[in-house]
């Protein structure tokens, strides 16, 4: 353990790979080794093609060009997510970034909206979020002095690519070649090096597991244990495919549920990514492979391809000299584009506490932020299904009705009957995604704070009117998006097989 840190090797490549490398060297090349260990002949998991505000922070402390990371990744922009047909099949809501209307120190904007729609003075709550409105008229610009808050779609591929060259610029180094063994010492359990297929022995001081599913090194070798979450997420299956794009793109992500999980579209420049995900228990492949190919629009690029995974999480991440980022760490569903984001934070949260030797309570800390993470986030995704009044398969008769974490159970009764969301510092979905999310959900607070009840409804009118035309205005100045991208940062067409 006292061992200083010098070489840091990373163990698979795809996007949680790349991202570590790229980070790492950008930020601490002069003092660290960076080497990346992937074999061609080994997949990875073509997930996180739609992410969230949190990447735009990321690439800017690396100093990564957004124009040039956009035309390389078929980058669109994304504003929010459709939600289609979860509360009662036949409707929609967006869960769209930024903010909505105005809130008073006292009290959050929800509760002068419920007053407004008390006296019939307020439209609908998306009428008061520029994001939101800007995504249903598929509109975007960078504004001065109103900047949008956006995140991306990009190619998960060409992305690592990017990244990959971003990082051999900063010095990080890759080596090709299978892994077939993991060395560790007798006496301590670090791990010490790899080996190879063709018996290259790589050494390193801390080691990255981005090994995916597998978790080589994380799980098959130190043997951490995996917390299973599927009693409250119970997906487990997914279809991927990428067809040619028949339209412009749309800055949102769609997520459209079915009888049994559901299907998101991610509009590139240039192709759409299209999945299914499902719950082996209440349908088989062949049907969801069958559902999933009569729903898709354009000509297939790549023939549909499956997934198998489990969600839930590692009892820790970070155990010994091995630091699990990705896959290998947790896995919870994107509906709510959240892989990449949970990518970002375990390498963030490394180089916050990058160690000059490693000791046991950096690793506890690390340790206990990520948990508070994964947990928040799976809360945040478990609320889409429980809050729904769809009864019409048994996936969602069970999912309505199941018992929620005690964390989440707090949240949605503190919501229904006081109106009142709150924050925690650190954790990634604000109030507004919260409030967005558990209004299209259907729960309806019982009562309000009393605060706008000391405006009159000339007041309150004038309040909220300004409020919504200021939207409106904001809106109809924004060019149309694909227009605006075409300007931007074009990409060039991917070239087919």
């Amino acid at each position: 353990m006292d061992q200083p840190i010098r070489r840091v090797v990373i163990a698979g490549g795809g996007t949680a790979g790349w991202m570590a490398a790229a980070a790492i060297s950008r930020i601490l090349g002069k003092h660290v080794q960076v080497t990346l260990v992937e074999s061609e002949e080994i997949g990875t998991v073509g997930v996180g093609e739609a992410t969230i505000p949190s990447l735009a922070t990321f690439h800017r402390l690396l100093d990564i060009d957004e124009r040039q990371f956009m035309a390389a990744a078929q980058g669109t922009i994304k504003l929010g997510i459709s939600f289609e047909g979860w509360k009662t099949g036949q409707d929609r809501y967006i869960h769209s970034f930024g903010s909505t209307g105005k809130d008073h120190w006292s009290a959050g904007f929800q509760h002068f909206w419920l007053k407004g729609r008390e006296r019939g003075l307020a439209g609908p709550y998306e009428d008061y979020c520029i994001e939101l409105k800007a995504a249903l008229a598929d509109r975007f610009a960078h504004v001065n002095g109103q900047p949008l808050n956006y995140a991306y779609h990009l190619d998960a591929g060409l992305y690592a690519r990017f990244l990959r060259a971003f990082s051999q610029a900063h010095g990080g180094r890759r080596v090709e070649g299978r892994i077939t063994e993991v060395l560790t010492d007798p006496d301590s359990g670090f791990i010490t090096a790899l080996r190879l297929e063709r018996g290259e022995v790589i050494e390193g001081d801390l080691f990255i597991d981005c090994t995916g599913f597998r978790a080589l090194l994380i799980g098959q070798t130190l043997g951490v244990g995996f917390e299973d979450w599927s009693h409250w997420l119970l997906n487990d299956r997914a279809i991927a495919m990428q067809t040619t794009a028949v339209r412009d793109a749309v800055p949102y992500t769609r997520a459209i549920a079915g009888k049994v999980g559901w299907q998101w579209r991610i509009p590139l420049q240039h192709r759409v990514g299209n999945g299914i995900v499902y719950s082996s228990a209440h349908m088989d492949d062949e049907q969801a492979k069958a559902e999933f190919l009569a729903s898709v629009e354009g000509e297939v690029i790549k023939e549909p391809f499956p997934v198998r995974f489990r969600p839930g999480r590692r009892l820790r991440c970070w155990e010994k000299n091995c630091v699990a980022i990705g896959l290998s760490g947790s896995f919870i569903e994107p509906l709510e584009s959240t892989t990449i984001h949970l990518i970002q934070r375990g390498i963030v949260n490394l180089l916050r506490s990058f160690p000059q030797v490693i000791r046991q309570v950096a690793i506890d800390e690390y340790n206990a932020q990520l948990d508070s993470e994964l947990t928040h986030v799976r809360d945040f995704v478990v609320l889409h299904y429980h809050a729904t009044e769809r009864r019409d398969t048994p996936y969602w008769d069970y999912v309505a009705n199941m018992p929620l974490p005690g964390t989440l159970q707090h949240r949605v009764d503190l919501f229904r009957e006081t109106g009142t969301v709150f924050h925690v510092p650190g954790e990634l979905f604000a109030e507004n995604s919260w409030i967005q999310v558990m209004l299209g959900q259907g729960i309806v607070p019982r009562q309000r704070h009393p605060a706008p009840d000391l405006m009159g409804d000339v007041e309150l009118g004038h309040f909220l009117g300004a409020i919504q035309r200021h939207v409106d205005e904001v809106t109809a100045r924004l060019p149309a998006h694909m227009d605006y991208l075409r300007r931007y940062c074009p990409a060039a067409p991917p070239v087919r097989p």
